[in-house]
């Protein structure tokens, strides 16, 4: 039975979609909703599934943090809540499939947050994208972590200082998201884009997945000595090895990984 709140989840294939269900408080990440969402991240992580697919129901896709969860507060229930979100963002980048985010309305704050942790995302036309606390009193410290990796320092700063909400173009622009479709085509864009990122070996895409995340923002130096243990330590997998096979010999793969 479905925990009162709790995100909606559903296997369709090989896909997991987790929606999140509290279109009436905004889909806002209280302190139950992120040890919610943690709990099927976690969970869809150890299923056979190639693909995940974060969505939210209503009228904006996430609204952030709960204030009620800060809002007179001790300093160290406020570091426990961040650090529990941060566990969220970094659970969604460690599980071995493709997590797509499918976003069809507002994303701020650290629900922005959570659209710039996922591997993929796809935005409706009606979607935008803000970290607002640039124009108010608690700045998007945390939030700004995963969002600066995903659009630079000048377009991250635009976005921290201001605190304006982007479209969704603009969002594609500048590297938050991966396509924009009008709302009534989100769906099938969302099948298409996490279709495409899915295919071949599990196991190969996986461990290709946690690497990139390993590498990225490191000295080049750096990167390429994680990245030549890898990439060679993956060659004996047998989904490569079936991969090279297949090329030579000319056939249609197998994957059995």
């Amino acid at each position: 039975m479905q925990e009162d709140g709790a995100p909606r989840v559903d296997r369709d294939g090989d896909t997991i979609c987790i929606t999140m269900t509290r279109g009436p408080r905004r889909n806002a990440l209280a302190r139950d909703h992120l040890r919610q969402l943690l709990a099927a991240f976690t969970a869809a992580g150890g299923t056979d599934a190639t693909g995940i697919v974060l969505a939210g129901e209503g009228p904006v896709f996430s609204a952030g943090h709960d204030f009620r969860d800060v809002r007179d507060r001790p300093v160290t229930e406020v570091r426990s809540l961040l650090a529990l979100c941060t566990e969220l963002m970094e659970t969604i980048q460690s599980v071995p499939q493709v997590v797509l985010a499918r976003v069809h309305a507002l994303a701020t704050a650290a629900g922005c947050q959570l659209v710039a942790s996922c591997d993929l995302a796809v935005a409706a036309e009606s979607a935008g994208f803000a970290a607002p606390g640039g124009k108010g009193g608690w700045f998007c410290h945390t939030p700004m972590v995963a969002i600066a990796r995903n659009v630079g320092r000048k377009r991250a700063m635009e976005l921290a200082l201001t605190g304006d909400v982007i479209d969704a173009r603009t969002a594609l622009d500048w590297g938050l998201v991966n396509r924009v479709v009008p709302d009534d085509e989100l769906d099938a864009a969302v099948r298409d884009l996490l279709g495409r990122a899915t295919r071949g070996s599990r196991a190969s895409k996986a461990w290709g997945k946690q690497t990139m995340y390993a590498q990225l923002d490191r000295p080049e130096r750096d990167a390429y000595g994680i990245a030549v243990e890898v990439m060679a330590a993956a060659s004996q997998l047998p989904g490569a090895r079936e991969g090279m096979a297949s090329f030579l010999e000319k056939r249609p793969p197998v994957w059995t990984d």
